[in-house]
């Protein structure tokens, strides 16, 4: 089984997932994004892998015919790192953390191959979905094999509890 979280943005998703894993105390493999600020300004976001990668995935500065909002979106570099590591996750046991399925890593047709065949491996993964529509997450959302959860202010402090034991009794089975 795979369990994706969905809300809005800065509700808590990345920090469940950060503490589920410590909770599990089991090997993990996989990225994380996070907002590169300059004082109190976000300028953009970084993905660092949990194997020590790390690289700008979009900057108000960048120069790219793939835009978010005012980030221009560094495709090809966001592609060798999480490529990189997710083809790592593969070849191991531990769960595969994907943060996040969203408007900007979809814009690598690689990274949507890599996120099925993640989520058809027998690891499980645990990660991050956009809130909104898009097709490709439509299709994630619906398979038979994912587990959808909203994060929301009254639910975020259970949820690290509820997938702990999910996921526990997951990998027993």
């Amino acid at each position: 089984m795979n369990y994706l979280l969905t809300g809005l943005p800065g509700i808590g998703k990345t920090s469940i997932i950060k503490e589920v894993i410590e909770k599990l105390g089991m090997s993990a493999c996989g990225f994380f994004t996070s907002e590169i600020k300059e004082g109190e300004s976000r300028v953009g976001f970084s993905v660092q892998t949990l194997f020590g990668m790390e690289g700008v995935l979009a900057h108000k500065e960048f120069r790219s015919k793939y835009r978010v909002g005012g980030y221009g979106v560094a495709v090809s570099g966001f592609e060798k790192i999480v490529s990189r590591e997710l083809e790592r996750c593969l070849r191991g046991k531990g769960i595969i953390i994907i943060d996040e399925i969203g408007k900007m890593e979809l814009f690598s047709r690689r990274f949507q191959e890599l996120v099925l065949v993640c989520l058809d491996a027998p690891n499980p993964v645990l990660g991050t979905i956009m809130f909104g529509y898009h097709p490709y997450v439509e299709k994630v959302k619906k398979r038979e094999d994912v587990k959808v959860f909203e994060v929301t202010k009254k639910n975020r402090n259970q949820l690290v509890e509820l997938l702990v034991e999910e996921i526990k009794k997951d990998l027993q089975s």
